[in-house]
Protein backbone atom coordinates (compact mmCIF):
# COMPACT_ATOMS: atom_id res chain seq x y z
CA UNK A 1 0.00 0.00 0.00
CA UNK A 2 1.43 3.32 -1.06
CA UNK A 3 -0.72 5.71 1.00
CA UNK A 4 -3.15 4.73 3.74
CA UNK A 5 -6.42 2.91 3.88
CA UNK A 6 -9.49 5.07 3.69
CA UNK A 7 -11.52 5.39 6.86
CA UNK A 8 -14.85 3.63 7.29
CA UNK A 9 -16.57 6.98 6.77
CA UNK A 10 -14.64 7.59 3.55
CA UNK A 11 -15.55 4.12 2.27
CA UNK A 12 -19.20 4.85 3.06
CA UNK A 13 -18.98 8.14 1.12
CA UNK A 14 -17.40 6.32 -1.82
CA UNK A 15 -19.75 3.33 -1.72
CA UNK A 16 -20.81 3.63 -5.39
CA UNK A 17 -17.23 4.09 -6.54
CA UNK A 18 -16.19 1.02 -4.57
CA UNK A 19 -18.95 -1.05 -6.19
CA UNK A 20 -17.72 0.12 -9.61
CA UNK A 21 -14.17 -0.74 -8.61
CA UNK A 22 -15.23 -4.26 -7.62
CA UNK A 23 -17.11 -4.58 -10.90
CA UNK A 24 -13.93 -3.73 -12.83
CA UNK A 25 -12.33 -6.61 -10.92
CA UNK A 26 -15.30 -8.83 -11.97
CA UNK A 27 -16.31 -9.20 -8.31
CA UNK A 28 -20.06 -9.36 -7.67
CA UNK A 29 -21.73 -8.37 -4.40
CA UNK A 30 -22.14 -12.05 -3.53
CA UNK A 31 -18.48 -12.76 -4.30
CA UNK A 32 -17.44 -9.73 -2.20
CA UNK A 33 -19.42 -11.02 0.79
CA UNK A 34 -17.85 -14.45 0.30
CA UNK A 35 -14.37 -12.90 0.03
CA UNK A 36 -14.82 -10.93 3.26
CA UNK A 37 -15.95 -14.06 5.11
CA UNK A 38 -13.68 -16.74 3.68
CA UNK A 39 -10.60 -14.86 2.46
CA UNK A 40 -10.36 -11.69 4.55
CA UNK A 41 -6.71 -11.19 3.57
CA UNK A 42 -7.76 -10.86 -0.09
CA UNK A 43 -10.58 -8.50 0.86
CA UNK A 44 -8.03 -6.38 2.74
CA UNK A 45 -5.87 -6.21 -0.40
CA UNK A 46 -8.85 -5.01 -2.45
CA UNK A 47 -9.59 -2.31 0.15
CA UNK A 48 -5.96 -1.19 0.04
CA UNK A 49 -5.83 -1.09 -3.78
CA UNK A 50 -9.05 0.95 -3.88
CA UNK A 51 -7.70 3.32 -1.20
CA UNK A 52 -4.53 3.92 -3.19
CA UNK A 53 -6.53 4.60 -6.35
CA UNK A 54 -8.65 7.19 -4.55
CA UNK A 55 -5.60 8.86 -2.97
CA UNK A 56 -3.78 8.89 -6.31
CA UNK A 57 -6.75 10.62 -7.96
CA UNK A 58 -7.10 13.17 -5.17
CA UNK A 59 -3.38 13.96 -5.15
CA UNK A 60 -3.37 14.34 -8.94
CA UNK A 61 -6.10 16.97 -8.70
CA UNK A 62 -4.79 18.78 -5.61
CA UNK A 63 -3.48 22.28 -6.36
CA UNK A 64 -3.40 23.75 -2.84
CA UNK A 65 -2.94 22.52 0.73
CA UNK A 66 -3.50 24.38 4.00
CA UNK A 67 -2.31 23.49 7.46
CA UNK A 68 -3.61 25.60 10.33
CA UNK A 69 -2.26 25.24 13.85
CA UNK A 70 -2.81 27.49 16.88
CA UNK A 71 0.17 29.79 16.15
CA UNK A 72 0.77 29.33 12.41
CA UNK A 73 -0.73 28.77 9.00
CA UNK A 74 1.10 27.02 6.17
CA UNK A 75 -0.33 27.56 2.68
CA UNK A 76 1.04 25.43 -0.16
CA UNK A 77 0.65 25.90 -3.90
CA UNK A 78 1.35 22.55 -5.55
CA UNK A 79 3.10 23.27 -8.84
CA UNK A 80 4.35 20.73 -11.40
CA UNK A 81 7.94 20.58 -10.16
CA UNK A 82 7.80 22.16 -6.70
CA UNK A 83 5.67 23.50 -3.87
CA UNK A 84 5.50 27.14 -2.93
CA UNK A 85 4.90 27.84 0.75
CA UNK A 86 3.49 30.92 2.39
CA UNK A 87 3.98 30.65 6.13
CA UNK A 88 2.22 32.90 8.63
CA UNK A 89 3.27 32.86 12.25
CA UNK A 90 1.81 34.85 15.10
CA UNK A 91 3.80 35.74 18.21
CA UNK A 92 0.91 36.38 20.59
CA UNK A 93 -1.60 34.13 22.35
CA UNK A 94 -4.29 34.15 19.67
CA UNK A 95 -5.37 30.70 18.45
CA UNK A 96 -5.67 30.61 14.67
CA UNK A 97 -7.74 27.41 14.81
CA UNK A 98 -10.63 29.37 16.35
CA UNK A 99 -12.92 31.81 14.59
CA UNK A 100 -11.84 34.57 16.97
CA UNK A 101 -8.14 33.93 16.40
CA UNK A 102 -8.53 33.82 12.63
CA UNK A 103 -10.56 37.04 12.71
CA UNK A 104 -7.81 38.65 14.79
CA UNK A 105 -5.29 37.67 12.12
CA UNK A 106 -7.50 38.97 9.32
CA UNK A 107 -7.83 42.33 11.09
CA UNK A 108 -4.14 42.56 12.09
CA UNK A 109 -2.16 41.27 9.10
CA UNK A 110 0.33 44.12 9.34
CA UNK A 111 0.73 43.85 13.13
CA UNK A 112 4.26 43.34 14.46
CA UNK A 113 3.04 40.06 15.99
CA UNK A 114 2.50 38.58 12.51
CA UNK A 115 5.40 37.16 10.48
CA UNK A 116 5.28 36.05 6.86
CA UNK A 117 7.77 33.74 5.14
CA UNK A 118 7.89 32.26 1.67
CA UNK A 119 9.79 29.24 0.44
CA UNK A 120 10.07 26.97 -2.56
CA UNK A 121 10.74 23.26 -2.27
CA UNK A 122 11.36 20.90 -5.16
CA UNK A 123 9.55 17.59 -4.97
CA UNK A 124 11.39 14.39 -4.25
CA UNK A 125 11.18 11.56 -6.78
CA UNK A 126 7.49 11.13 -5.90
CA UNK A 127 5.50 14.36 -5.62
CA UNK A 128 2.41 12.46 -4.49
CA UNK A 129 4.24 11.09 -1.45
CA UNK A 130 5.44 14.62 -0.63
CA UNK A 131 1.85 15.91 -0.78
CA UNK A 132 0.48 12.91 1.13
CA UNK A 133 3.07 13.43 3.89
CA UNK A 134 1.74 16.96 4.41
CA UNK A 135 -1.82 15.62 4.54
CA UNK A 136 -0.81 13.01 7.13
CA UNK A 137 0.67 15.87 9.17
CA UNK A 138 -2.68 17.68 9.16
CA UNK A 139 -2.86 19.64 5.89
CA UNK A 140 -6.10 19.64 3.93
CA UNK A 141 -6.71 20.01 0.20
CA UNK A 142 -8.31 23.37 -0.62
CA UNK A 143 -9.25 25.54 -3.59
CA UNK A 144 -6.49 27.96 -2.63
CA UNK A 145 -8.49 31.09 -1.83
CA UNK A 146 -6.46 31.91 1.28
CA UNK A 147 -3.17 31.16 -0.51
CA UNK A 148 -4.10 33.44 -3.42
CA UNK A 149 -5.19 36.24 -1.08
CA UNK A 150 -1.99 36.06 0.98
CA UNK A 151 0.18 35.78 -2.14
CA UNK A 152 -1.29 39.03 -3.52
CA UNK A 153 -0.91 40.69 -0.14
CA UNK A 154 2.79 39.94 0.34
CA UNK A 155 4.04 40.06 -3.27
Amino acid sequence: MKYSRLTKEQFEELHKEFINFLATQSITAEEWDNLKTNKPELAEIELDVFSDLIWEGALNKAKYLEHVSPQSIHLFALNDTHMHLIGIKIKNKEDLTTKEGFNWLRNNLMNDNVEFVQAKKDYSDDSHIDKFTLIKQGAVITKGELYKYMYKLIN
